[in-house]
């Protein structure tokens, strides 16, 4: 499935999930909090705003934010919180669109990356980011780390998540480092409700040469937004890569 087909009308209008999920402020707060530090007072651009989920709480805090989005859907639906005065949204791909102006930092939050599925469109969208970017400015990518340590020899799947009414699951293809995630919803009786996205994982070393070559260097990296060790266990990264 092409990228406009997943984040459709539909995906759009149930992505918000006020005060649950990524929303919840125990998760959006500390990011907000650290890209505010991270802004350094200048300009910031999000890649793949979406909805707006860190966008809006980063504008309300004093940021002035640009956002790249693909997805016009999704724009809409952020358009219901902010006008385009307040968030100016470039609508293109967030390896290409070019948004006007300099920036002190750009942004990609949630996994973002890996919905560009090949490394050279992930390298790309490196130096799209640079492209952006003041003298020294900074690049921030958020990123689950691979779970091939889970697969037992012979299986392709992992279970990440399961609870009453859902199950998430995805499906490994380690030839070519792709993941799809699949998502069941479960209503009464027989009713339930599949949707899935195509990813392609990225190691954390495979990430700092894409920074390389787009002439970042990596300046710090950690296991959440709050700043906690970065290990062999950590599930997920927030890596900050600077320019000189």
């Amino acid at each position: 499935m092409r990228q406009e087909e997943i984040w459709d009308v539909e995906t759009a209008r149930d992505y918000d999930t006020p005060g649950t999920g990524m929303f919840a402020q125990e998760v959006l707060g500390p990011t907000v909090d650290r890209l505010v530090g991270l802004a350094d007072g200048g300009r910031v651009l999000e890649l793949a705003i979406g909805t707006g989920r860190v966008a809006v709480p980063l504008s309300e805090r004093g940021v002035p934010v640009v956002g790249v989005e693909l997805s016009v859907p999704m724009v809409d639906q952020l358009r219901t919180k902010v006008d385009e005065g307040v968030i100016p949204v470039v609508v293109g791909d967030m390896a290409t669109a070019r948004a006007p102006g300099e920036f002190s930092l750009v942004y990609l939050v949630f996994n973002t990356i890996s919905n560009l599925l090949t490394q050279a469109e992930q390298v790309a969208c490196f130096r799209n980011a640079a492209r952006h970017l003041r003298p020294g400015g900074r690049f921030v990518v958020e990123l689950w780390v691979p779970e091939l340590r889970r697969l037992p020899p012979g299986q392709q799947a992992t279970v990440w998540h399961c609870e009453p009414g859902y199950i998430g699951l995805d499906t490994y293809d380690v030839l070519r480092q792709r993941v799809v995630s699949h998502h069941f919803r479960f209503g009464e009786g027989r009713q339930a409700q599949v949707s899935r996205s195509p990813h392609r994982y990225v190691w954390p070393a495979e990430l700092d040469l894409m920074a390389r070559l787009a002439g970042f260097d990596l300046e710090a990296r950690h296991a959440d937004w709050e700043g906690a060790e970065f290990t062999a266990e950590s599930s997920s990264h927030v890596s900050v890569y600077r320019q000189p």
